[in-house]
């Protein structure tokens, strides 16, 4: 079984409730941090003797007073990939969207999701040994979309142009949102031929049956 395991959970009975399942497990070494800087700074500094072989986070994590570099689960996880490829990642968060899970084992290559439910004890404790077992793990509950729905087609910078349709921002100001976020290709005419894509792979007419559409599939 594993010998080290890092969390990153700002909730602190949810990290209490992963420490329970790590002990009842008898996992020697595990840690936690409240912030996701704090975690990626924990498995950096493993890596200059004993690394930790697995990396339990929630998704998201609330802003408050103290300023962060890496806000989210997601950024959390490519940036400790970076640095540690062989790390297993099990994401562990109230994410029921199936296209946004789907994504997350697409383009992140996470090794297990446990969404936090009832039961969600065992359930880790199935992914925890699952992974250990080089397999991957879903909760029972959930169920990922097939492929015909296309989820794997949408990319991180696609889902960002849906999140920032969906909140309203017209076509022609998106990129001057994504050059201040310092994301690429940021031309109109990119931004134009991949929603227009996104509209002939799920067969709408216009943007805003675009949204709802992404939005019913769980892409955004």
């Amino acid at each position: 079984m594993f010998s080290k395991i890092l969390i990153a959970e700002d909730h602190e009975s949810s990290n209490f409730s992963v420490q329970k399942v790590l002990e009842e497990m008898k996992i020697p070494s595990v840690s936690h941090a409240y912030y996701c800087d704090d975690a990626f700074s924990s498995l950096k500094k493993s890596l200059e003797s004993n690394p930790y072989e697995v990396l339990i986070t929630d998704l998201s994590f609330e802003e408050d007073h103290v300023k962060q570099i890496i806000k989210n689960g997601r950024e959390l996880i490519k940036s400790c990939r970076e640095i540690s490829p062989e790390l297993k990642v099990i994401v562990f968060s109230a994410e029921h969207r199936l296209g946004v899970i789907d994504l997350l084992f697409s383009e992140l290559s996470i090794n297990a999701f446990v969404r936090k439910a009832r039961s969600d004890s065992k359930e880790l404790k199935k992914a925890i040994e699952a992974v250990y077992n080089n397999g991957t793990y879903l909760s029972h509950d959930l169920k990922l979309p097939v492929k015909s729905l296309n989820t794997l087609e949408f990319s991180n910078y696609d889902i960002t142009l849906l999140q920032l349709l969906s909140d309203g921002v017209l076509q022609k100001n998106i990129p001057k949102k994504l050059q201040e976020q310092s994301i690429h290709p940021s031309s109109l005419s990119t931004v134009e031929k991949r929603i227009n894509a996104m509209k002939l792979v799920l067969a709408v007419k216009n943007t805003e049956q675009l949204i709802a559409c992404c939005k019913e599939i769980g892409i955004i």
